[in-house]
């Protein structure tokens, strides 16, 4: 079967078993839970089907991709205002690997931090969503994402912030994310943090010439909802790997505390985070495109 052939054959059995209720449902997630929920995510068994993509386009009524004709994956790609996530293609020094790219659910979040209306929230189980009832427009959240993943619709008479939710309301509901349920080779695993690090600590152990002895998303910006496996060093796929494990709201929050918000406290927050997102980035900052009314 040809790789043509094989993403033909996985949509439809994807699009399928997402569409169907499960017989057995999971427990319903408890909101107050003590312990975060996240994604493993083991690049050493993507294949580069992206029926996680169209997944998640058909669930939150998104951009679904054409598989078959968009050569998406001849280039690298960011996630925008209609993908929440996207698969890149690297070459690599071990052939090519593929990777899903997405908000990463930081457990101390910049995003959240900048936000002054709590627009951009942490939920005690994990996930970071937007509450459009609360959001200002200020897109400070863009400024401080170390990840550059939250993205505006400037082109929307009534706009808003786009990202990667972690199918919050289907976890709401005792249901995995769309993703997870539409991968085909379980690069993705579904769980809490603890549970997907132990996974991921004995797939490294257990294998320890298929894998790199690094879980990125573990310690990095404090740790992130979303982890990694990979056979090759991650700045080979894509992955800024001069962040540090300091969580991003911890740099300023001692400034805050000694002088007044209204005078100092919000531009010195917001600069000093734009400057750690930028750092090494190489990339122009979107929230200081100059945007004029057009597209991005």
């Amino acid at each position: 079967m040809d790789r043509r052939d094989f993403i033909k054959t996985s949509l439809v059995a994807g699009g399928a078993a997402l569409a169907a209720e499960p017989v057995n449902a999971e427990p319903r997630a408890n909101l107050d839970a003590e312990e975060f929920v996240g994604i493993l995510v083991d690049t050493t068994r993507c294949i580069g089907c992206r029926a996680c993509e169209v997944a998640c386009g058909e669930t939150w009524d998104l951009l679904v991709p054409d598989l078959l004709n968009d050569e998406a994956l001849q280039r690298p790609r960011k996630t925008s205002d209609q993908q929440y996530m996207v698969v890149n293609q690297y070459e690599t020094e071990k052939g090519p690997v593929f990777v899903k790219h997405q908000c990463m659910h930081c457990h101390q979040p910049a995003c959240g931090s900048a936000c002054p209306t709590e627009a951009m929230k942490k939920h005690e189980n994990g996930p970071v969503t937007w509450d459009g009832g609360k959001c200002i427009g200020c897109r400070f959240c863009m400024v401080s994402c170390p990840f550059n993943i939250p993205k505006f619709e400037y082109n929307d008479w009534n706009p808003r912030l786009m990202k990667c939710t972690m199918c919050f309301e289907r976890i709401e509901e005792g249901k995995k994310p769309a993703c997870v349920s539409a991968c085909p080779t379980d690069a993705l695993m579904f769980g809490t943090q603890i549970k997907n690090l132990e996974i991921a600590r004995h797939r490294i152990y257990s294998h320890p010439d298929d894998y790199v002895h690094h879980i990125y998303g573990e310690h990095e910006v404090g740790g992130t909802g979303y982890i990694y496996l990979s056979a090759v060093p991650f700045e080979q796929i894509g992955f800024r790997t001069d962040l540090g494990r300091t969580p991003y709201p911890e740099y300023t929050r001692e400034f805050l505390y000694a002088v007044p918000a209204v005078l100092f406290g919000v531009p010195a927050f917001l600069m000093a985070l734009n400057g750690l997102t930028q750092a090494g980035n190489g990339e122009k900052d979107e929230f200081d495109s100059g945007y004029d009314g057009g597209d991005q």
